[in-house]
């Protein structure tokens, strides 16, 4: 295969992002988009210039591969089915709201042969594959700790807006599985897996049946330690961010762009360290893979490289699965008062 025929499953505000990348992607085509709202379907394929579809059955005669853009809740069953149709599937994050439903997608691309993988864009910045890297390969020395921080805001109006949004069923949860589960992969993936966590959620300023406020300590898998907190409720909104440090320095990441990187090379220290302040001072040179649109092509010139070179994608559905389990278990340990749950104790 020299050519990815691809076709988009939902025309939300999303789908465009998906939309503009596939246009921009090497060995990649937009046949058609599909959406059951008619007025919005229509849109979107006159953006575009391509077919409209309003039976996803009849997409999937005319594509390779689909990229799913609707409600959180709504991925595993278009999933499966694509899957069974031998079609390869990129999904918006996170890949379900259940560990059940994500086990099922990925065994089920597995069953058919075909390519599972789901967004997690950030992890084509330059800066965050660079902190892995070094976290990694002991470049920081043993991990201390690791710390994700998104604290954005978002109005009553966002989750008016759509009726899947804030909602337990579609959602999925709210400020830790629709927006901090971005930083929560990424802190994840760089320190090598999480082994549990202590956590309380609350909500504490919308009108919704989720969370719009949490916090978290966590274990990882090294030993390590960290904390992670997520927030739709912090007026305007702040850079989301990652700290981590291990016995030969510190790394800290704010919107994807590394603002403090002192490493040594050895774990001998001076005896007081510098206090060092967040800013350009302490940034890396410009880095072009930082805004989101950019990341987001990435992701799918990476997606479309897969299929056509038939390797994994860089993130495979059954990587998606590990963030799920940590916001799932963040979501128990609240559940329990605050105690402290494994997510080896997680049931399908």
């Amino acid at each position: 295969m020299s050519l990815v025929r691809y076709g988009v499953l939902g025309c939300g505000n999303i789908s465009k992002s998906h939309c503009d990348a596939v246009k921009r992607t090497v060995g990649a085509e937009l046949i058609g988009v599909c959406d059951e709202v008619s007025s919005r379907l229509a849109a979107r394929a006159e953006e575009y210039g391509v077919r409209g579809f309003d039976n996803f059955d009849e997409l999937l005669k005319e594509v390779d591969a689909v990229l799913i853009c609707l409600p959180s809740g709504m991925h595993a069953d278009y999933t499966v089915r694509a899957a069974q149709a031998g079609k390869h599937v990129l999904t918006e994050k996170p890949l379900d709201i259940t560990l059940v439903n994500g086990i099922r997608m990925v065994e089920a691309a597995e069953a058919a042969g075909v390519k599972l993988g789901c967004i997690s864009q950030h992890r084509f910045a330059r800066d965050i594959r660079r902190l892995h890297d070094a976290a990694q390969s002991g470049e920081l020395g043993t991990l201390l700790q690791g710390d994700s921080i998104t604290k954005w805001y978002r109005s009553q109006g966002y989750y008016d807006s759509a009726g899947w949004r804030g909602t337990w069923a579609m959602d999925g949860g709210g400020a830790l599985m629709n927006q901090s589960v971005h930083y929560i992969d990424m802190i994840q993936w760089i320190m090598g897996g999480v082994k549990a966590v202590q956590a309380r959620v609350r909500t504490g300023m919308h009108n919704i049946e989720v969370e719009d406020s949490a916090m978290a300590m966590v274990e990882y898998n090294n030993g390590a330690a960290g904390f992670i907190q997520g927030s739709t409720s912090f007026y305007p909104g702040l850079s989301e961010r990652l700290e981590v440090h291990g016995t030969k320095g510190t790394v800290v990441i704010e919107g994807d762009r590394a603002k403090v990187w002192v490493i040594k090379e050895t774990s001998e220290h001076e005896p007081f360290g510098p206090a060092v302040v967040l800013g350009k001072d302490h940034e890396l040179d410009e880095d072009p893979t930082a805004p989101f649109h950019v990341q987001h092509g990435l992701q799918i010139q990476d997606f479309t490289d897969a299929v056509i070179e038939d390797r994994a994608p860089f993130v495979t559905g059954r990587a998606a699965l590990e963030p799920l389990k940590v916001i799932l278990s963040i979501y128990e340990s609240s559940r329990r008062g605050g105690e402290r749950v494994e997510l080896a104790e997680l049931q399908p």
